[in-house]
């Protein structure tokens, strides 16, 4: 049997390799991070630093009104010597939901994912402003696996650094990177809710990142919910379907996306 043991120097070294190679594969050269205060973004931003130097990444610091935890952010960019920007956004996401309002009645669902695609949006035109700069998606695959993440808000990004990786494992790679126990060790919290990660979910996520790695889970209702959650948004994470009409596509598809349309 293969050894899937987790090596953590191993794979921070591929990961910082894996990072210059996209970003040289999208024309990338310069690194724009939404920076949380979370392990996440601390270790992408570590990540990026490492892999094209902490001058060429900028972090943007986004907070919806107060943020309990922004000093940890303001820390983990003076940490690695990366661009900070703060960029408050509380005002943008009333104006979206006062034009809202007007039509309809907001759902709450909304008021939670509205903060994250207005972040996002914020840093799809903070990059495009600068010349080659790449937005550089933070998410983990824990949070991914049972679709924790909002679509079109943290979803997006040019490629992902720890998408395969469990929350643990990002944990274990930023204390090897040397970011300090306050980030790496830090309860995961949605910013959305107040609550925890965890509270929201149902389950742990050491129950979770065992079941992902392993297979193996005694809580059947964990199980359950975890397998629900799992499917129910996958939508999230395939490319967008494209109705097939059947007509010829004959031009040169370098990309390999469509495939020919008269299949």
């Amino acid at each position: 049997m293969k050894d899937e043991r987790f090596d953590v120097a191993k794979t921070a070294t591929e990961l910082v390799a894996y990072c210059a190679s996209q970003m040289r594969a999208i024309g990338g050269e310069l690194a724009v991070v939404g920076i949380s205060g979370g392990k996440d973004s601390s270790v992408t931003a570590a990540l990026m630093a490492a892999a094209i130097g902490a001058d060429k990444v900028h972090g943007l610091l986004m907070p919806d009104g107060h943020q309990a935890d922004i000093d940890d952010a303001h820390a983990l960019c003076a940490h690695l010597g990366i661009h900070e920007h703060l960029i408050p956004i509380g005002e943008i996401t009333k104006a979206f939901l006062n034009e809202l309002e007007a039509h309809e009645e907001v759902s709450r669902q909304t008021r939670l994912n509205l903060p994250p695609r207005v972040r996002m949006t914020m840093l799809y035109g903070f990059a495009q402003s600068l010349s080659k700069a790449m937005v550089i998606n933070t998410s983990n695959l824990s949070e991914d696996w049972v679709g924790y993440a909002t679509l079109y808000g943290d979803t997006a990004g040019a490629f992902s650094p720890l998408g395969m990786l469990t929350s643990e494992e990002v944990s274990q790679i930023g204390k090897h990177l040397g970011l300090p126990q306050f980030l790496t060790d830090k309860t995961p919290a949605d910013g959305l809710t107040g609550q925890t990660d965890e509270a929201v979910l149902g389950f742990s996520y050491a129950v979770l990142n065992r079941y992902i790695r392993t297979g193996e889970i005694e809580d059947q209702e964990a199980k359950e919910r975890i397998d629900r959650m799992h499917r129910q948004s996958r939508f999230k994470f395939l490319p967008l379907p494209l109705f097939n009409p059947r007509l010829s596509i004959r031009a040169d598809d370098t990309a390999n996306v469509y495939g020919r349309g008269d299949k």
